[in-house]
């Protein structure tokens, strides 16, 4: 793959989310070394567009945010309620335009998708999903077999997908703990992320084609599960350039996530 060229100027989005993007783009240029492949095509931009990300670590969202601000995209993404809920950071995405998702009330989750149908027919920035919904337990940290959710949407909407496949910045910072109970569970975080300018991961990011799903009717049974192993399958076939010298496992190893599932997705090569 070659490396990539910046394309087009970043379409206008809201002051404080440039403002963020900005300060994201010097973060992820002090922590580490971004390149990035690929690259979204002229006629997909300022319209409708979804994006779905393998999700390997807790960094990995801002080298996301640091790619697309490289070529000339504003993405926006879709967050749980919890974020969304959080002081300080919470309104400053909200105003952003982020997408909403609550997953643990089905009453509501019905509802959310209908609006997030209708949002994504208007939008004009992409939207980033993370179709496993958690960063991978696959022991290789390749794509778990996720959620039909962001299939589900983009055939509702009748837009387009970029798969987005990335590695290293789960070197960035260690996975920690699903949940924070204290400052001690912080302090895997801090000592991992505190070290990474030190190390200066190599983060690798690469754009691919629009997934084909025209042969995949949005109406007939089943159609949220071939749209989703389509949108995995080219992930992981992205992914799997970015990562030749480590197929098997990651070079770096993260004593703190969780190795419990094992990835349909995971190429034979890798075995």
């Amino acid at each position: 793959m070659l490396a990539l060229r910046t394309d087009e100027p970043s379409r206008r989005a809201p002051a404080i989310w440039r403002t963020m993007l900005n300060i994201d783009r010097g973060l992820v240029n002090l922590v580490g070394r971004l390149t990035v492949t690929g690259r979204v095509p002229a006629q997909l931009r300022g319209r409708p567009l979804l994006m779905a990300a393998n999700h390997i670590g807790v960094f990995d969202a801002f080298v996301l945010m640091a790619a697309c601000k490289r070529i000339g995209i504003n993405p926006r993404f879709m967050l749980a309620g919890g974020i969304l809920d959080a002081p300080v950071i919470g309104p400053a995405l909200r105003v952003s335009g982020h997408l909403r998702v609550d997953r643990k009330h089905a009453g509501t989750a019905v509802g959310q998708f209908a609006e997030a149908v209708e949002a994504m027919k208007t939008t004009r920035e992409p939207i980033i999903v993370y179709p496993e919904g958690r960063i991978s337990h696959d022991p290789g940290l390749w794509p778990e077999r996720g959620k039909t959710g962001a299939a589900r949407l983009a055939l509702a909407a009748g837009v387009p997908v970029i798969p987005i496949s990335q590695w290293g910045a789960h070197e960035a910072v260690y996975w920690g703990t699903e949940t924070v109970n204290g400052p001690a569970d912080l302090v895997p975080l801090a000592r991992s992320g505190l070290s990474a300018p030190l190390r200066r991961p190599r983060f690798k990011v690469h754009f691919g084609d629009p997934v084909d799903l025209s042969e995949v009717e949005p109406d007939r049974p089943g159609a949220g599960v071939r749209a989703h192993a389509k949108i995995m399958q080219a992930i992981t076939d992205g992914l799997v350039p970015l990562r030749r010298d480590e197929l098997d496992r990651p070079r770096f190893h993260d004593p703190t996530r969780p190795t419990d599932t094992v990835s349909p997705w995971k190429p034979p090569s890798a075995s």
